[in-house]
């Protein structure tokens, strides 16, 4: 972990006084505002204070921000939405700067274009194509209308249409940044490979949240959609097997992920086990999403589906509409459940821990992902009977166009994987913490050698327990030696650097900072050659200019020992370290006990 700047009460006074005089909204804890954009859903992250939080109203402000910050070594974190399940849109340290007031959205319909500001959210955008009407038209963005533009597209992005029409990233014609010098620049692909600023556009295609500097505004084409009609084919199937019924699920579940889908059709995945929840064992949620007509949308579930019965009630389950109408309500209430754990409302704030995987669809994955993960349901059911609590495994559908391009077309890496899935598990009460961490971890490494390389994760759904010297190779594989050396043309002071960030390059043989925890388990962690390493060589490395695979590469071989985090120890370090910073005044945008007013607070 990066060592952190000490900010001084008179260096923040100095700084907030700087802000006022230039008219920069700015606020501290006692401001209403300061509260409401402090508050979080996820309660690990429930005493975190920032020492102020800029709202900027444009770039300039931003410009201003950035020169004022980086002058005296106060350190800025970037919130645009706040979805970050690792908590990285929320500091204890410095200066929040929320984007939330830059949120302009300019739909240009005859360039089939769309200029957002860096504070914009998918809903947003979507209302644009709504209230136009603009039936048949799409913009490549988020399933979650309450997600950050920017920072879903600087992540990779996405979204339900990625396997018709490619990552969000991919439909990314311009951005505009801030960079840590204070300078405002507009970059684009320019067809000159090795200018410094077409491999900084390269960079924020994948690796740009909170490593280069702020990103204001984004130009992104407008993707028409297959359907001559302009219709879209959406629906939600919860399935709930019997325990007698377990094994023709497992089968079912095992050929649903192994079929080769066309790319207009997306299906989406969650497997949950709520302890509510006593009827059955685990439950089985699929969102569907489909470029096309619902006949032909019958016809491939039909083909497709092995399972009578699951077919049937994917179909039953699905209708045809208007692709504005998909994006006002369907969408929307397709993610309900994502959009009420994200909103940090006093009765629906729970603790949450998260990883992520990337997964082919080889046989061999597949059968043993979705066998661990129905043992370790297993295992949790038993483990935490009588708790309130829930283990959430999902499946992102991804490839079709994503897995087109190279690997290193941008700084996304993870192209030609067809599933992002990540973990999450919930639960009420703070005693619980430990285990919890614990049941995540051994679940992880049973899991992670089925990853691609053995070790691939996905940015937007990132681990906040990986070991810092570690997380380059797992978010970026290949493509982080060549995101280093950006870094050291950009950013040359480091100024935008965070836990899991883009670090500058690496002094060979360097050694793990000190104090770094290694789990006791690491050796049991290394991937056996019966296992992952017999997936990756069938997976292959990179590809050659015709798509054939060719042999890993040397830096992309799968490491005999990995450094890892013994997340156990991590129980309680992230609230216990800010309350220590300061008891944090009521918000009333949260719970707590300063809320209990019968007590006297």
């Amino acid at each position: 972990m990066d060592a952190i700047i000490s900010v001084s009460k008179a260096e923040m006074d100095a700084i907030v006084g700087v802000f006022k005089s230039k008219k920069i909204p700015v606020y501290e804890p006692e401001d209403e505002e300061y509260q409401r954009s402090v508050a979080v859903a996820n309660l690990l992250y429930r005493f975190t204070r920032p020492s102020c939080v800029v709202q900027p109203e444009n770039s300039s402000q931003v410009q201003t921000i950035v020169k004022e910050a980086k002058q005296r070594n106060i350190p800025i974190t970037i919130k645009n939405g706040g979805h970050s399940y690792a908590g990285f849109s929320t500091t204890d340290n410095g200066i929040l700067l929320d984007l939330l007031r830059m949120k302009k959205v300019n739909l240009d319909m005859e360039s089939k274009t769309v200029t957002l500001e860096g504070g914009a959210r998918w809903g947003n955008a979507y209302s644009k194509l709504v209230s136009g009407r603009h039936d048949g038209y799409i913009i490549n963005g988020g399933r979650c209308p309450t997600v950050g533009v920017s920072g879903f597209i600087l992540g990779g992005g996405l979204g339900p249409f990625t396997r018709s029409f490619g990552m969000g990233c991919d439909s990314l014609l311009e951005a505009t940044i801030v960079t840590s010098d204070g300078k405002e620049i507009t970059l684009k692909d320019s067809g000159n490979p090795k200018s410094d600023e077409d491999r900084l556009f390269w960079a924020l295609r994948g690796a740009g949240g909170g490593n280069f500097g702020v990103v204001v505004g984004l130009k992104m084409s407008v993707q028409k959609l297959q359907n001559k009609e302009g219709m879209v084919v959406a629906g939600i199937y919860m399935w709930s097997p019997k325990l007698k019924d377990m094994d023709e699920f497992m089968t079912a579940m095992k050929d649903f992920y192994t079929t080769n889908w066309e790319t207009q059709m997306t299906i989406d995945s969650s497997w949950v086990c709520d302890l509510q929840q006593t009827t059955s064992d685990l439950a089985v949620r699929f969102l569907v999403y489909y470029d096309g007509s619902k006949d032909d949308f019958d016809n491939l579930i039909d083909r497709s589906v092995k399972h009578k019965d699951l077919a049937k009630n994917l179909k039953r389950r699905s209708l045809a509409e208007k692709s504005t109408r998909f994006l006002h309500e369907t969408l929307a209430s397709q993610w309900l459940e994502e959009i009420i754990k994200s909103t940090p409302s006093s009765s629906k704030r729970s603790y949450a821990i998260y990883s992520s995987f990337v997964f082919k669809n080889n046989k061999k994955t597949i059968e043993s992902a979705t066998a661990i993960i129905r043992d370790e349901m297993k295992i949790f059911r038993g483990k935490f009977a009588g708790e309130k609590a829930l283990l959430q495994v999902t499946w992102i559908h991804s490839g079709g166009e994503a897995s087109k391009k190279k690997r290193e077309a941008t700084a996304f890496r993870w192209r030609d994987c067809i599933y992002h899935t990540y973990i999450m598990l919930q639960w009420d009460e703070k005693w619980l913490e430990k285990d919890m961490r614990g049941f995540l971890e051994k679940f992880k490494e049973k899991l992670r050698p089925f990853s691609m390389m053995g070790r691939a994760v996905f940015i937007n759904f990132p681990d906040m327990a990986m070991q810092q010297n570690t997380h380059e190779r797992a978010y970026f594989g290949n493509n982080r030696q060549e995101l280093q050396r950006i870094k050291k043309i950009w950013d040359k002071d480091n100024f935008f650097n965070w836990n899991q960030g883009v670090r500058l390059p690496q002094p060979k043989g360097r050694t793990p900072a000190p104090g770094a925890e290694i789990s006791a388990r690491m050796t049991r962690m290394a991937v056996s050659s019966f296992t992952a390493a017999g997936i990756i060589e069938m997976e292959g490395g990179d590809d050659d200019d015709r798509g054939n695979p060719v042999p890993l590469a040397a830096d992309e071989e799968v490491l005999g020992q990995e450094v890892l985090v013994d997340e156990q120890a991590l129980t309680d370090t992230i609230a216990g370290e800010h309350w220590e910073s300061g008891i944090p005044r009521w918000n009333k945008f949260e719970g707590g006990i300063y809320g209990l007013n019968d007590l006297g607070f």
